[in-house]
């Protein structure tokens, strides 16, 4: 017998709390499925954005949101559009869901849109026999934590910081995600200030900074962003982040832990730390009109 799904529409954090939702049992079927964690979308948060204001559509059963289209605005007024089958379901096919998320999409992207495909997955053919143009490709790998590597410590004149030690410091990522971020982020249900870290240079200034996310519902531990300043490159740092951090996240709970990254020199770091590739995606475009 078919399943009955309601369709519903959400907006601001009340679409974030559905695609949280969404994408943790999509998780729990299946645990390599889609492009997304939650804490993705809820990275997603932490500037205002025109999204912000656009329904997000979800089909839901009786234990939850099954299906999803998420669309996501950027500053330069790009977009992208994230179709969303919880695998297993009955009663919401992907041909459905993709053919609502293009219309969707068009709809609110003038500007056009892209939309993420993982190899071999549920939407890879339909993307594939679209008017859909294929471009930039990133891949995402992924770590147990029983196999996390030796906590590395900063290089002589550094020191790795978290959020809790620093609670009146203005927030290392205004700069590039705005002066809300704090306030964004401390919004997000997965956001742990003591999984916020930053590595100071001896006169205080940030030199990187990362942020990872843990999951109790999924158990899975999300690596998003990275970033070392370009004046305090090839020193180590990342390294030291990346181990600190995942051994922090082992420690909250985390049984696996998800990175993903488009660049030779990313992926020779992040594999470095003990990540290993399991899967690519592509990026496919809809331009303007």
């Amino acid at each position: 017998m078919a399943v009955a799904l309601k369709e519903v529409r959400a907006t601001g954090l009340d679409g974030v709390t559905l695609a949280t939702s969404v994408l943790q049992r999509s998780r729990r079927a299946d645990p390599l499925a889609g492009m997304w964690e939650a804490a993705d979308v809820q990275w997603w948060w932490r500037k205002p954005q025109r999204s912000d204001e656009v329904e997000q559509l979800f089909w839901l059963d009786d234990e939850g949101p099954v299906a999803a289209v998420l669309l996501t605005s950027s500053a330069n007024d790009s977009w992208q559009c994230d179709p969303v089958v919880v695998p297993g379901v009955s009663g919401c096919e992907p041909d459905v869901v993709w053919g609502r998320a293009l219309a969707h999409a068009a709809e609110h992207a003038e500007a056009g849109f892209d939309v993420p495909v993982v190899d071999g997955d549920v939407f890879a053919e339909l993307a594939r026999r679209s008017s859909l143009t294929p471009g930039y490709r990133d891949s995402t790998g992924w770590m147990d934590a029983a196999e996390r590597p030796a906590v590395l410590a900063p290089a002589d004149g550094f020191t790795l910081v978290d959020r809790t030690q620093r609670p009146g410091v203005p927030h290392h990522m205004r700069h590039r995600s705005g002066d809300k971020v704090k306030q964004r982020l401390e919004q997000c249900s997965l956001y742990d200030p003591a999984l916020d870290l930053v590595v100071e240079a001896g006169d205080g200034r940030v030199a990187g900074y990362s942020l990872y996310w843990f999951d109790p519902t999924t158990k899975v531990g999300l690596v998003e962003p990275v970033r070392v300043e370009d004046e305090f490159q090839r020193r180590g740092l990342a390294s030291a982040m990346l181990t600190a951090g995942i051994d922090r996240l082992a420690a909250t709970g985390a049984e696996r832990m998800k990175i993903s990254y488009g660049s030779e020199p990313a992926a020779r770091t992040y594999q470095g730390v003990g990540f290993r590739p399991t899967s690519n995606a592509t990026w496919y475009r809809q331009p303007a009109g």
